[in-house]
């Protein structure tokens, strides 16, 4: 009986709880003592339209009425995509406030709002906005959604908020004085310009350093920083505010696709600043291999599934790895991983923060602080990573110092090598010239006695081709000799004619026209040219052979022929002997017996004659 009375008492306890949660809810009030208040837990109350068709008269029903539920988390958000959410919050005004009031929502990434005002004669105020509408239509130029909120009375209103878009919309709503609200917008724009005034700053000052050295981690360092700045921009409402207020669409997928650039540009920075591809090789095909995975998610996103860019806890994956080889090469001892590390520990602080207060939201105070943490968090990593791009460029300085003084240790080292080389080369050199010089005393005199033996063996020789040319001759004298033993001292046209032209100028050149002693080279073999009247004289000019048309070495034996047989040998037998027609060789033949007799006429009898001496005998 006592377990069943439990039973009961429990489920009463229940029943109270859940009563509680669906009609409690909290009523602020106005104060001038107060700037601000962050509606939550119970100052929200919400319900589901699955139908999308419900309208502001059917809400304020009574049958809706007992619908609404109190937030158990910090905000409540809309968690089906496909619904639409009715969120209600209640007001006291307080008509002698000296304050004017606003209502500010601070998520910027809503795609709809309608804003329920109850007016004085029963009918409901309507304003809508929203990321769908352009920029120039909101009421206030900030990058959040402000209202201004009517103080008439000291009544309770209630605000009822129409909420539909495709992405998480989170219910974050602020009830501000316009004092405070300009403000802390002040202060707020001062963060930002801040924030992103840093981005550019370490964006060129890493520009100009990818100029002077030429390191491509500079680049895809900048690449990271543009993206994460571009993220947050997407984020904050900068970007919707001042890129493209007239293009709402593009604020709705520009978050995943920065997302996405940011993870890429952020592996290959690691990979590039930590030497991944030397220093640890398996540690660079998993970046490859995340980098590859990535890639294929966000082609899947962009092609089939664009909700599923909304699924920002991806990014941890390829952060995680990014962070995970800064860990192992410092465990391996690499410096330059060490600001590294500490700038992906604030990275993955930050990233903490926001998942707590994503779905842990009652363990951490909201506020500016956890608000804008990971912007703080990214900032103090731009920094850190910016001092291990200095760290490694530091300790590349060092390494190229101690690697210059190895090179010049090393160069002293050759030098002195070189010295003492060249030491033993001179000794060398100077004993090798000491051989030379004797062995060129040597030479000369070798060379002396090699000359004079030359002399001795040039007149020698000299004197053989005499007694050769002689012998020859002799044995030509003998009458014994056939054509071919002939042809040895005259075997062609040019050997006859050098001997016809030595024989027919031995005693000087005189042309036979104007007597001039004087000539130039014909165009002829041989030919001579006067230098006075310009008469060419050919060789066999004014000679038994002029105009001759049997090959001059063949002349030169006929007439040597008919000569040693003193013109007993007949036609036939020249024929037969020179291979040359047998009428060509009587005419011929009678041409030399002719100026052989003529030449018995003209010789004495004791002067010597050969049969060179026909040749001179001029044609008649």
């Amino acid at each position: 009986m006592k377990y069943v009375y439990k039973v009961c008492l429990l489920a009463l306890l229940l029943v109270i709880v859940k009563t509680s949660f669906v009609s409690a809810q909290n009523v602020i009030a106005i104060n001038d003592s107060l700037n601000q208040h962050i509606f939550m837990y119970g100052d929200i109350q919400y319900t589901e339209d699955p139908s999308e068709k419900l309208t502001i008269s059917d809400i304020t029903s009574a049958e809706y009425t007992t619908k609404f539920i109190s937030s158990r988390l910090l905000f409540p958000h809309n968690f089906n995509r496909n619904s639409t959410y009715w969120y209600r919050i209640k007001i006291k005004n307080n008509v002698s406030s000296q304050k004017n009031w606003v209502i500010e929502f601070f998520d910027q990434t809503i795609d709809y709002v309608k804003f329920y005002e109850l007016q004085d004669n029963g009918t409901y105020k309507e304003t809508e906005f929203g990321d769908s509408f352009k920029f120039s239509q909101r009421n206030y130029h900030h990058k959040n959604y402000v209202l201004d909120l009517a103080n008439k009375d000291n009544e309770v209103h209630t605000y009822y908020i129409k909420v539909k878009s495709a992405q998480k919309a989170d219910a974050l709503f602020v009830l501000r004085s316009v004092n405070w609200f300009v403000s802390y917008a002040l202060n707020e724009y001062y963060f930002f310009g801040i924030f992103y005034g840093m981005i550019i700053v370490f964006c060129f000052y890493n520009l100009m350093m990818y100029f002077a050295i030429k390191e491509n981690h500079y680049l895809y360092y900048i690449a990271y920083l543009l993206s994460i700045a571009m993220y947050e921009m997407c984020a904050d409402g900068i970007a919707y505010e001042y890129i493209w207020p007239n293009f709402p669409t593009w604020n709705q997928h520009t978050t995943g696709y920065s997302l996405y650039a940011a993870s890429f540009f952020a592996l290959l920075f690691g990979r590039k600043l930590l030497n991944l591809k030397k220093k640890a090789p398996n540690l660079d095909r998993l970046i490859i291999i995340t980098l590859v995975l990535r890639t294929v998610f966000f082609l899947f996103c962009l092609l089939y599934y664009r909700a599923g860019f909304e699924m920002r806890e991806v990014e941890a994956i390829p952060l995680s790895v990014a962070f995970y080889i800064g860990i192992c090469l410092r465990i391996k001892g690499y410096r330059p991983a060490r600001f590294y590390v500490i700038g992906y520990s604030f990275l993955f602080l930050g990233l903490a923060v926001k998942g707590i207060l994503t779905y842990w939201p009652n363990f951490l105070p909201y506020g500016p602080i956890t608000h804008y943490s990971l912007s703080f968090c990214f900032v103090m990593e731009m920094m850190f990573l910016s001092f291990a791009i200095g760290d490694k460029v530091r300790l590349l300085r060092v390494q190229k110092d101690i690697a210059t003084q190895r090179i010049i240790k090393q160069l002293r080292i050759n030098h002195q090598l070189k010295d003492s080389h060249n030491k033993e080369l001179e000794e060398q050199v100077r004993f090798k010239t000491l051989e030379l010089r004797e062995a060129n005393e040597l030479l000369k005199e070798q060379a002396a006695e090699i000359a004079e033996m030359n002399q001795l063996l040039a007149k020698d020789n000299v004197q053989l081709k005499e007694d050769v040319a002689k012998v020859t001759e002799a044995r030509i004298m003998l009458k014994n000799v056939d054509f071919e033993e002939f042809s040895k001292l005259y075997p062609d046209n040019d050997s006859c004619l050098r001997f016809l032209a030595e024989l027919k100028w031995k005693k000087g050149y005189e042309c036979q026209r104007c007597e001039h002693s004087s000539y130039y080279h014909g165009h002829g073999l041989l030919n001579r040219r006067c230098a006075k009247c310009g008469y060419e004289e050919s060789v066999t000019a004014y000679t038994i052979l002029q105009n001759t048309r049997i090959p001059i070495n063949k002349a030169f034996y006929m007439i040597f022929l008919i000569y040693s047989s003193k013109g007993n040998i007949s036609s036939h037998k020249l024929s037969e002997i020179l291979e040359i027609r047998q009428s060509t060789c009587w005419a011929y033949a009678s041409k030399i017996k002719k100026a052989m007799n003529e030449r018995k006429k003209t010789v004495k009898p004791k002067e010597s004659q050969s049969w060179s001496d026909i040749l001179l005998e001029e044609a008649v």
